[in-house]
């Protein structure tokens, strides 16, 4: 939390403004200079007044360096780039919320060119057999697109690299790279066109993801630790194709071709060669064909099922939860490691500005203090969310006793009447809440009741004046709820809270819906005509009781262990979108790959009647009906005819439900060598990231659920405003040392800070 950061540690201190700088005493509760307390550092770390970065009182640049170290610090950025005036004004103008949503567009939309560049996605169906030729765009028009976009990253490297200098920018790989791929993006862009857009490969598309990657930090840091892991993690993968690599060999000396054809269904299905014995032990292990492969051996003799049985538990079970474990223990620990480098860079950013705050006037540097109204005044200026920045008044406000705009809720209305004070006090309670939540569970149960008596009915055959007269009913109850509330808290403490907010809105869009019910379907009337209307009564009460289950919803955060899970589930969404980020960025390759590789290389009949015949011979070699395959499953729309459809290709493998049938089939249309290109896929999403990803939520909830059942709700309170990230690792992160810190500030490139430190 920056509270925490800016006005907790003991590397930064403040003072009062009432106290000043040199008049801390016993009697206002506050140590003087001299001590250790409050307000003071320990000299053992003070530097002389050289340890302005500036000789002078130039405050308006101090105080705007301090500004900017502080953004840097909230959003774990470096801090070694140019300090001048100009320079941070450009530096705050590139981090701006508009620059970075304008950057961020243009990164989206030149990832979302595959869907529209040839092939295009732009159909309704991806079924080959019903599929409309799709809209393609004519020439120059994407390219015209991902111009504007190239342009966009080129100014975007050319402001980062002037804000770092070019010594800075050499030591970066990521800029390095960022140059190499837009120089590539470009030339490839410009061969295209030379080509009037008909080349066969755009090598510039698999380069995209790299747009991506290098605009993020904490993806930058996943993917370097992913790296770091792989080497743990391929002693597993070692042991795991070992284990195959044996049963394989067992499985062809058990099940080997023999005089008796009755006895060679095994054989002749999943153990005819080396490859097929290997594809299907693979695919037991991930159940996908279980227990389809051992049918033929288990009908013979039952005892060949201990071979199975014996290879899913010591494989599946076993092996794959091992790599689990290995995958989630090696990758946390580089993972820590990120985090300990982002947190030194927040430590650091917030030091360099308490280094600059002191330089101002000409106060003198003995024992290094800053105001609280200059840190405050620094706190209004620094572009950070509100609810971080009533976060450090609160804490302002609660060291020092007295509460201003930071407080959590607005204090409610005074009233003079006994019957409104019973009210406010009625409709403020706890219980009041326990009894709407009460309320909205028998609305759910009443719609339930009404949908179950009325799922076998048609449109005409459905009443729905009861459901509709019980939805008036409970829309009453909600508006007075309502009302109340508005009247017991006020304005402004009725939309503090989240739950109020939700439940207003949806409480208006109901009256608003009910209304044009009641306008349009006469009320007093048993018998409506839905067919007279543009819209029926029944999709209009449908739209209603829809609004009604969501607004159930509220009961989540009164219920304990609902409103654990739901806040994990909403913190891996909010803070965790680096993974999500580098899992679009496998699927983005691998679809590029899979469309230079695979595009039209399953084609239907033409003319699916043929089918059922005995001819399948004269359409195509390739082609079968066996049960289970992708043409028996009609499996036409799964294809790397397009990007949209090699994305749910994708997919549908890493679910790994029935994947064996598009590794067949794509091996059978083109090559053996297919194979390898799903299992790579396979072992990259399902093995490794699916289980990466399960084994953080595991942790995220277990850190959660420990921290609910030993912390105070103070504690708890101040989770809102950490990163889930490092949240999770904050007990084993150790904080940066005072001499660590301004010997990284003595390195800085452009600020010149020049420290002393005690040893």
């Amino acid at each position: 939390m920056e509270t925490d950061t800016l006005l907790a540690t003991g590397s930064i201190n403040v003072v009062p403004q009432d106290y000043g700088a040199n008049s801390g005493s016993a009697e206002h509760g506050h140590p003087d200079n001299g001590s250790p307390g409050f307000g003071t550092r320990s000299p053992n770390s003070v530097g002389d007044n050289e340890s302005c970065p500036v000789k002078g009182g130039d405050e308006a640049l101090y105080m705007q360096q301090a500004v900017v170290f502080i953004e840097d610090a909230i959003h774990y950025r470096s801090i070694n780039h140019r300090v001048d005036a100009s320079s941070l004004r450009l530096h705050r103008w590139y981090y701006s919320r508009l620059c970075q949503w304008g950057l961020g567009l243009a990164i989206a939309v030149v990832l979302l060119l595959a869907f529209v560049e040839q092939p295009s996605s732009l159909s309704t169906s991806s079924d080959p057999r019903y599929r409309l030729p799709p809209w393609e765009p004519p020439c120059g028009l994407t390219e015209g697109i991902e111009a504007l976009c190239l342009f966009i990253f080129t100014l975007d490297l050319a402001v980062k690299s002037y804000l770092i200098g070019w010594e800075e920018f050499r030591k970066s790989k990521w800029l390095m790279g960022y140059t190499v791929v837009i120089a590539a993006s470009i030339i490839d862009w410009m061969l295209s066109v030379s080509m009037e857009c008909d080349e066969k490969l755009r090598v510039r598309r698999l380069l995209r993801p790299f747009f991506l990657l290098q605009n993020s930090s904490l993806m930058k840091k996943t993917l370097k630790c992913i790296k770091r892991t792989l080497p743990e993690i391929a002693s597993v993968i070692l042991l795991l194709a070992l284990h195959l690599c044996l049963f394989t060999m067992i499985g062809m000396l058990l099940f080997a071709k023999t005089d008796e054809p009755e006895r060679n269904g095994e054989w002749g299905l999943y153990f005819r060669n080396l490859p097929q014995a290997i594809t299907s032990l693979l695919v037991l292990l991930t159940t996908a064909n279980n227990p389809d492969v051992m049918i033929p051996a288990y009908t013979l003799n039952r005892a060949y099922s201990i071979f199975f049985i014996t290879f899913s538990v010591f494989g599946t079970y076993f092996l794959m939860n091992l790599l689990t474990a290995i995958i989630y223990n090696q990758f946390r620990g580089y993972l820590m490691m990120s985090v300990q480098t982002s947190i030194l860079r927040r430590r650091l950013g917030i030091r360099a500005a308490f280094q600059v705050l002191r330089c101002q006037g000409t106060r003198a540097a003995v024992v290094e203090q800053v105001r609280v109204d200059t840190v405050l005044e620094v706190m209004y200026k620094v572009n950070m969310k509100s609810y971080y920045r009533a976060a450090i008044i609160k804490v302002r406000a609660n060291t020092w006793g007295h509460c201003s705009g930071g407080c959590a809720h607005p204090a409610p209305p005074q009233y003079n009447y006994t019957c409104l004070q019973k009210i406010q006090f009625i409709f403020s309670h706890y219980y009041t809440t326990l009894a709407g939540n009460a309320v909205a569970l028998a609305n759910v149960i009443c719609i339930c009741t009404i949908l179950v008596l009325n799922a076998e009915k048609s449109t005409a055959e459905r009443n729905d004046y009861y459901l509709e007269v019980i939805n008036c009913c409970f829309i009453f109850w909600y508006l007075l709820e309502m009302s109340l509330k508005l009247l017991a808290f006020g304005l402004k403490g009725y939309l503090s809270y989240r739950n109020n907010i939700f439940d207003g809105f949806l409480t208006i869009l109901l009256m608003v819906l009910q209304i044009t019910i009641l306008i349009n379907y006469s009320v007093p009337f048993s018998k409506w005509q839905p067919i007279s209307h543009a819209m029926s009564l029944w999709d209009m009460v449908r739209l209603i009781n829809l609004l009604i289950v969501f607004r159930f919803l509220r009961i989540i955060p009164d219920i304990k262990l609902m409103n654990l899970v739901a806040s994990t589930l909403l913190d891996l969404v909010k803070n965790l979108r680096a993974f999500a980020g580098i899992l679009v960025v496998v699927f983005y390759v691998f679809a590029v790959f899979g469309i230079w590789l695979f595009e039209g290389a399953i084609k239907p009949p033409t003319t699916m009647s043929i089918i059922s015949n005995s001819t399948i011979e004269n359409i195509t070699s390739n082609y079968t009906t066996t049960c289970g395959t992708y043409e028996q499953l009609e499996y036409w729309p799964n294809n790397f005819d397009d990007f949209a459809a090699a994305i749910i290709l994708l997919y549908n493998v890493m679910v790994v439900n029935n994947w064996q049938a598009f590794m067949d089939a794509y091996s059978r249309y083109t090559t053996e060598w297919a194979k390898v290109y799903f299992v790579c896929w396979w072992l990259t999403s399902s093995v490794m990231w699916v289980n990466l990803f399960v084994a953080l939520i595991l942790e995220n909830f277990i850190y959660k659920w420990d921290r609910s059942h030993s912390c105070s709700v103070t504690d708890m309170e101040k989770t809102r405003y950490e990163t889930s990230v490092q949240l999770m690792f904050k007990e084993h992160i150790e904080e940066p040392t005072e001499e660590e810190l301004l010997r990284q500030l003595q390195q800085h490139p452009h600020l010149h800070i020049h420290c002393t430190v005690d040893t």
